[in-house]
C-alpha cells in the first residue's frame, strides 16, 4: 500500500521526467583532463590505451588523436560499437571490440570513465581490466555519482536522495510511465545500475589484484567543507583512482 501511494504521488508532483543534469561540469573544460588529471595525454604519449566501457566512443577517438600509439574501446554493448566505429572512421590508430575480444596483457593503461556505477557485476569488470594490461600496466578510472549522492539514482533520482527515500517498486513504476520502458528493479534500466558505494568500490580493489595508488572519493563542490569519513558517502561527487597491476 506505501508503495502504490508513493508511486500515486510521484506521477502527481512528477508527470514528466524532471531535469537533473545541466551539463555544466565540463563546459568549456576537457573532461578527460578534468576527471582523469591535466597530465593525461602526456602520459598517453606512444602507449597503448584500453578504453573500458568506451559507449559510443567520444573520449576514445580523442585519445587516438592525442597520441596514443594503440586506442582499443571495448563495450558490451554491439550497438554502441557499431557507431563508435562509425565516428571513428578515418583514424588509423583506434578500434572497437568486446572485452573478450580484446587482446589480453597488451595494454599499458586502461581508462574507465562513468561506467563502474553500471557494471553488471563490477568485481568481474575490474578482473578484466586486470588482465588486459601488462605487468606493471596502469588502470585510471573516474565514476560518479555514487549510490548515496543526492543523484545516485540516476534516471530514478526523481528529486534528492529519492532513490534511497523511496521504494524500489514505486520508482520503477514511475520510469517505466515516464520513460515507455518495462523494468522491474534498478539493475533494469538501460545501461545497468549496480547501487555501487565509495565504500563497496574500496572493497572490490581489496580484494582485486591491484595494487592501490590512490583512491580519491571528490566532494560535491558546494558541500566541500562538509565531506568528511561521516558524510562521504552521501557528499562524493565522483571517485578518481589510479590502480597499478
Amino acid at each position: 500500500m506505501l508503495s502504490n501511494l508513493q508511486y500515486r504521488l510521484l506521477r502527481w508532483a512528477y508527470p514528466t521526467d524532471p531535469e537533473r543534469l545541466s551539463g555544466e561540469a565540463y563546459r568549456n573544460r576537457n573532461k578527460l583532463t578534468v576527471l582523469l588529471g591535466e597530465d593525461i595525454f602526456q602520459r598517453i604519449q606512444g602507449k597503448t590505451v584500453v578504453d573500458f566501457g568506451c559507449g559510443y566512443g567520444e573520449q576514445t577517438v580523442e585519445i587516438a588523436r592525442s597520441g596514443a600509439a594503440q586506442t582499443t574501446g571495448v563495450d558490451v554493448r554491439q550497438e554502441v560499437l557499431d557507431i563508435a566505429r562509425e565516428k571513428s572512421v578515418g583514424v588509423g590508430n583506434v578500434s572497437f571490440t568486446t572485452p573478450e575480444q580484446c587482446p589480453q596483457g597488451s595494454a599499458d593503461f586502461v581508462i574507465s570513465l562513468d561506467s563502474f556505477e553500471h557494471f553488471d557485476g563490477p568485481g568481474k569488470e575490474l578482473k578484466q581490466m586486470s588482465d588486459l594490461l601488462k605487468p606493471g600496466g596502469t588502470l585510471l578510472a573516474s565514476f560518479g555519482p555514487p549510490w548515496k549522492h543526492p543523484w545516485g539514482g540516476h534516471s530514478f533520482s526523481v528529486f534528492l536522495w529519492s532513490h534511497l527515500l523511496l521504494s524500489e517498486s514505486a520508482l520503477c513504476r514511475w520510469y517505466n510511465e515516464t520513460h515507455g520502458q518495462k523494468v522491474s528493479r534498478f539493475e533494469e534500466v538501460s545501461g545497468g545500475l549496480n547501487r555501487l558505494t565509495v565504500a563497496g568500490f574500496e572493497a572490490l580493489v581489496r580484494s582485486s589484484a591491484f595494487r592501490e595508488v590512490s583512491i580519491n572519493p571528490v566532494p560535491i563542490g558546494r558541500l566541500k567543507r562538509f565531506h568528511n569519513a561521516l558524510t562521504r558517502e552521501y557528499f562524493t561527487s565522483v571517485v578518481k583512482c589510479e590502480l597499478r597491476k
